[in-house]
């Protein structure tokens, strides 16, 4: 009866766990095929580690009853065993092979979600810089024209390319449905390429803690078919403001904002650390950096010259 009791309280907390997880197993309901990549490989990794389990506790229960304590006579020595070579190989090799297989997986799988999803590689990407900052996500449409603050509209059924970085602390761009994370810092620029197969609204975050603000840095995916989605840039571009650099600056200061929509963006201003505007700052002080090493340079040749003369 006890045992009973304990197996229905185990399975309560077993359904009640699952129900508050409910948010935290998107991964495990992809609308991409990035995200059907690495869902599959979870479930194979869940899938060895269960059998894994499985023959411990069989192993266990068996050595259990086999070597269990007996009423045995006064005085009675249990018959001398020897070690098995054969056991002790068996037990040695197997989670080498389990390490092996689990290792050539998830690099099958890494390589393959690194590059342009399969079916999608002759078709041009749409670009999007995905900017954070304390505690925001910029995302702008450089081909578009346009640029949203804290939600993200795309269209289904073409490549997304994300191009990440930070004015702030490293943070991290993540869509469990559509696919897994990537940073985004301060100095370069990563790239990050997701597809959505399926229209729908899809929760965004920063799975990087970032200080306080943290827990708010979450923002709204919709994916729409590409009628849909056209109609929205042209709205946009209609209808919204443009983004100045003042108002870009009072953003970036800002610790918390709203949904917020513009008809230009912040790139032509403030571009991205890559290529020629690599490294800190975002190539905004760059030039006068040069320009004043330049000028510390000349100066500090014309007063050796000066030096050598006298």
């Amino acid at each position: 009866m006890k045992k009973r009791g304990a197996l229905s309280l185990f399975l309560i907390a077993l359904v009640v766990f699952l129900t508050g997880c409910e948010k935290s197993l998107t991964v495990l309901d992809p609308k991409g095929p990035v995200a059907q990549t690495q869902s599959n490989t979870i479930i194979f990794s869940m899938w060895i580690m269960a059998g894994v389990l499985l023959v411990v506790y069989v192993l266990f229960v068996f050595m259990l009853v086999k070597y269990r304590a007996s009423k045995a006579k006064a005085g009675y020595e249990p018959p001398h065993d020897e070690g098995s070579k054969w056991l002790e190989i068996l037990w040695t090799v197997i989670p080498v092979i389990i390490v092996i297989i689990l290792s050539v997986v998830t690099v099958k799988t890494t390589n393959e979600v690194e590059g342009v999803p399969k079916g999608y590689e002759n078709e041009k990407p749409l670009v999007v810089y995905a900017a954070s900052s304390n505690w925001k996500w910029h995302f702008s449409y450089p081909e578009e024209g346009i640029e949203t603050v804290n939600y993200l509209n795309i269209p289904t059924h073409r490549t997304i390319e994300f191009r990440l970085y930070a004015f702030g602390p490293i943070s991290s761009l993540w869509i469990p449905q559509l696919g897994g994370q990537k940073y985004a810092m301060s100095d370069m620029v990563n790239k990050l390429n997701l597809v959505a197969e399926h229209p729908g609204s899809f929760l965004g975050k920063n799975s990087n803690f970032t200080g306080k603000g943290f827990a708010t840095m979450e923002f709204e995916v919709l994916a729409m078919p590409p009628a849909e989605f056209s109609k929205w840039v042209s709205d946009v571009k209609s209808k919204e403001p443009k983004l100045s650099e003042t108002e870009f600056a009072q953003l970036l200061e800002a610790t918390q904002v709203g949904r917020k929509s513009y008809s230009s963006t912040h790139l032509d201003f403030s571009p991205p650390p890559e290529g020629e505007n690599g490294g800190h700052n975002h190539g905004g002080d760059s030039k006068k950096e040069e320009m004043n090493h330049d000028t510390h340079s000349s100066s500090d040749q014309k007063t050796e010259n000066e030096h050598s003369h006298h």
